[in-house]
């Protein structure tokens, strides 16, 4: 069995899942990961499917979907990977203020700082309010008092407020 990567990217319209899905059912694929999101409008989805169809059929399988112009489609070969159990523990993190540039990266380089690992990530812009919602999971033995300090301190700089606060399991 091989992992195949999928991008469809593009102008949004109804059916688009449907269509997407449908075709790499047909095909006798498996659908493992997927996610999909209006990014400013525009339609974007990402899945893993899991397959013996090679990435040349697959693509001519989600060819009339690219016909119009209007969206565009990817798709490549990724290695499977062992996926570790998680050792340590999940947060969820909260970011809302002023837009300006720099505040996702500012952000997200104290989670790396402190070994944690960004699994999910949205982001939107509500007039001049820029929001983010993160989920984090954090090494065992971070010391989570310490982040939110640095965290705090990101923030101030920036002139933002941010929030971490421990995941409940039937969140994520």
């Amino acid at each position: 069995m091989t992992l195949h990567a999928i991008t469809v990217l593009g102008h949004d319209r109804p059916g688009i899942i449907a269509e997407t899905t449908g075709r790499l059912a047909g095909l006798g694929l498996n659908l493992e990961d997927s996610t999909m999101t209006l990014l400013r409008g525009h339609f974007a989805m990402m899945l893993v499917c899991e397959g013996v169809v090679p990435d040349v059929d697959i693509e001519a399988a989600l060819a009339p979907l690219t016909a119009d112009g209007s969206l565009t489609v990817t798709v490549r070969e990724v290695p499977a990977e062992a996926v570790a159990p998680a050792s340590g523990t999940s947060w969820i993190l909260s970011v809302h203020g002023g837009d300006r540039p720099g505040i996702v990266s500012a952000v997200v380089a104290v989670i790396a700082g402190v070994g944690g690992n960004i699994t999910d990530l949205t982001t939107r812009l509500a007039g001049d309010l820029y929001l983010l919602v993160a989920e984090v999971d954090l090494p065992a033995g971070a010391d989570v008092s310490a982040l939110e300090r640095d965290l705090v301190g990101v923030a101030g700089d920036l002139g933002i407020d941010v929030t971490l606060r421990a995941a409940e399991t039937d969140e994520l």
